[in-house]
């Protein structure tokens, strides 16, 4: 079972002035196919906080998967891509790719999203919209391919050849 840290990312959210509806989604996504999850954080838009707290959970193994929510747009304040891309070493473009490929089909807006994905260490590191209809969207779209991704990641043996 692979384990799972969820970070939102809102100033407003981690000052109490509003719900984070978009982590209990995540939860219940990863939950309902059979992901651990290890972790939940709520931290303001602070780019070193980001940072910082992404390669903690990366360098300590405390996570395979970072599922992160918030932070993605256009607003000053929206630093989550910019921290995911400072401590990645390997980026990983198709993930986010898809998501906004999947999402323009919904809305147009999707393509004002700056979601990355990367690897650090052995952990995938995903940013996932803020929005609680956006990231069930988004995730429902790609959690069946995490699995095989992780495996690989993990050093599992795969048969990456097999017939689909």
């Amino acid at each position: 079972m692979f384990r799972v840290a969820i970070i939102s990312v809102s100033d407003r959210g981690s000052r109490g002035e509003r719900a984070d509806l978009s982590t209990d989604i995540i939860q219940d996504i990863m939950v309902e196919n059979r992901y651990e999850i290890s972790n939940k954080f709520l931290i303001p838009d602070e780019y070193h906080m980001i940072k910082e707290l992404l390669i903690d959970i990366c360098d300590n193994n405390i996570a395979d998967l970072v599922l992160t929510t918030g932070g993605t747009g256009f607003s000053p304040r929206d630093v989550t891509p910019d921290a995911t891309d400072a401590v990645t070493e390997k980026k990983v473009p198709g993930i986010p790719e898809a998501i906004r490929a999947y999402s323009m089909q919904i809305t147009k807006k999707a393509m004002l999203s700056r979601a990355t994905a990367g690897i650090r260490k052995q952990t995938l590191i995903i940013n996932l919209p803020g929005s609680p209809k956006a990231v069930r969207e988004a995730l429902e779209f790609i959690v069946p391919e995490l699995k095989h991704g992780l495996e690989v990641l993990s050093g599992k043996p795969q048969d990456c050849g097999a017939l689909r």
